[in-house]
């Protein structure tokens, strides 16, 4: 028999960004909160220095990721092939315990643009008709920038933003990004210091007629108290950033920016190794009763709630919801459905240049330290995407983000172990840097999430399963970036160089890593024919049900997700606290 709880007023699934922001904004208004996390409890003291960076346990062996064993899930290219489980992490790597994967991303924090909240309407308005793939399926966020802007300011100085502005109240400043939506303050801190790499990209893009700007981050570059009150300490720079959790307090995570204001409400509480399992509904399936998970000791329990919010990473997000029975799966055939929608991953690219007479000293930056630039972006006045038969974009970036030795980056012809190899680490380690891309992903009828029918977690319950591949769309938009960072790589005269981008017959590959940009699957938007939830992230068909993630996301745009998802948490986070909790029920009408 279950043990059941006492109850709360909201029960929050998942500790990390959206976890964190929902409970305390929920708890400031008075709301008993109780958060349910999956793994253990994690906090600053646990990784401050003096404690060592250590590149095997967090690099190599992923120790503050999810296990595979916990979070596995299932991935095919198309509906005709056999799903396999992940067995470890490549492509991306989420997050477990408390803290999630905002313990250990790399902190570029930058925001989306008006466009593409909007990039339905900008396709509609600027490719002829049929002139993109007939399988695309775009949609517009159902939210204005105007709506957004607050909340991006908001949690930028929660993360204690480091950059600079390009565009404040519509005055377009030099050094920062000229094609960024109109901000209503400066970023919060200075820009981070440039390393080699930086200056000498920033100088080549110049010359070439492009817009580079520092990117913007959530590793602070001087002392910051939040709107929280938490202090963030200056980055040192120690070179140890993605992947890793901070040893000086200088990245933005829950733990630094948020956990610890959000323990000190009386009205708040968490339980770790609380593993949820199912959305628990009344009869009528309209609205959820509570939630039911599996404490430390394998027993069930029942936490009695009358708001659930969804704040785990985004596949989990949707493997509950289809677990739970909230929403209608989405068919992939008759392209009926709403949950499992529009999965959507990114690609990227580079080029290694390499360099005998210079030292870019590695250990000495920052996880967001670089600069980039986005000429190349859906917006009014881009035209090649429609010369050449592509929606999309990237930032183009030259980014100094690790010191990492293991696995740095060797010339062609390198061993790769043995001699050859300690000897092409010695020669060559500290003398390369990188012109990268990172690209937007359009949503495809055919790349969706499901259930698998095979493979099941140790409780019995189906895993999650990705059907995912590249389409022509994206591929043609690899082959036109190479084009420009090929071209940038030739102003930038390197002795030699290597390049690594997709192939216009490339298949998605899960073994090396790419990002853990994972969006869609659960999607906003204004009509629940297309989507799973309305703009507020509340569910369509269950009112007390809020999914909040970058499940989300109608497509993947090409800043990094983070900022768009601690705005989404905020604006909705408002809209409980001011209309939902004194008037429950749809917030949205169908």
């Amino acid at each position: 028999m279950a043990i059941i709880n006492d109850e709360v007023d909201a029960v929050v699934v998942g500790l990390g960004w959206s976890g964190s922001i929902m409970s305390i904004e929920l708890a400031r208004a008075g709301l008993k909160v109780r958060a349910l996390e999956r793994g253990s409890d994690q906090t600053s003291k646990d990784f401050a220095y003096p404690m060592p960076a250590d590149q095997y346990g967090y690099d190599v062996r992923n120790k503050i990721f999810a296990k595979p064993k916990d979070a596995a899930m299932t991935v095919r290219h198309t509906v005709d092939d056999t799903a396999l489980p992940t067995r470890k992490w490549g492509s991306f790597g989420p997050g477990s315990n408390v803290g999630g994967a905002g313990l250990h991303w790399t902190a570029v924090l930058i925001r989306p643009t008006p466009t593409d909240l909007k990039l339905k309407t900008y396709a509609d308005e600027t490719y002829a008709p049929r002139q993109l793939q007939e399988d695309m399926q775009l949609q517009d966020f159902p939210v204005t920038w105007e709506e957004m802007e607050p909340h991006f300011d908001y949690f930028e100085k929660v993360c204690g933003q480091s950059g600079k502005a390009g565009n404040v109240k519509g005055e377009i400043l030099p050094g920062g990004d000229p094609f960024e939506g109109p901000r209503s303050n400066p970023m919060p801190l200075p820009a981070l210091e440039d390393t080699l790499n930086c200056s000498m990209f920033k100088e080549a893009a110049t010359k070439l007629g492009y817009h580079p700007f520092p990117n913007p981050s959530a590793n602070a570059s001087q002392a910051w108290t939040n709107p929280y009150g938490q202090q963030i300490a200056p980055c040192n720079y120690c070179g140890f950033c993605s992947k890793y959790p901070c040893l000086n307090y200088s990245k933005a995570s829950p733990q630094t920016t948020i956990l610890d204001a959000l323990k000190r409400h009386p009205n708040f509480s968490y339980r770790t190794n609380a593993e949820v399992v199912r959305v628990d509904l009344h009869d009528d399936k309209k609205t959820a009763r509570g939630v039911t998970y599996y404490n430390e000791n394998g027993e069930e329990v029942f936490q009695p709630a009358k708001i659930v919010l969804l704040c785990s990473f985004q596949f989990q997000n949707v493997r509950l919801m289809l677990l739970s029975g909230i929403g209608t799966p989405y068919d992939p055939m008759t392209g009926e459905g709403v949950v499992g929608r529009n999965y959507a991953f990114l690609s990227n690219g580079n080029a290694t240049l390499f360099y005998k007479d210079k030292n870019f000293n590695p250990f000495a930056t920052a996880g967001a330290t670089g600069q980039m630039f986005n000429d190349i972006s859906p917006r009014p006045g881009f035209e090649d995407g429609v010369k050449y038969g592509f929606i999309g974009g990237a930032k183009i970036h030259s980014s100094q983000a690790t010191g990492n030795p293991i696995g740095t980056s060797l010339p062609k012809g390198t061993p790769n172990w043995g001699a050859g190899w300690k000897k092409g680490m010695k020669d060559w380690y500290g003398h390369s840097m990188k012109v990268s891309i990172t690209t937007t992903c359009m949503s495809y009828r055919g790349n969706y999430m499901d259930l698998d029918p095979t493979y099941r977690d140790k409780y019995g319950n189906p895993l999650a399963r990705i059907t995912f591949d590249w389409k022509e769309n994206e591929l043609k938009l690899q082959q036109y970036l190479r084009d420009i960072v090929l071209n940038i790589t030739k102003e930038l005269q390197p002795d030699s160089f290597t390049e690594s981008f997709l192939k216009m017959d490339s298949h998605y590959d899960l073994r090396p890593y790419v990002s853990t940009h994972n969006v869609g699957g659960a999607v906003m938007g204004d009509d629940p024919k297309t989507s799973a939830i309305n703009k507020y992230l509340q569910s369509w068909d269950v009112h007390n049900v809020f999914a909040v993630g970058g499940n989300a996301f109608p497509q993947n745009f090409q800043a990094n997700p983070t900022d768009m998802i601690g705005a989404l948490s905020l604006f909705s986070a408002e809209k409980i606290v001011g209309e939902y909790i004194k008037n429950p029920g749809a917030l949205v009408q169908a």
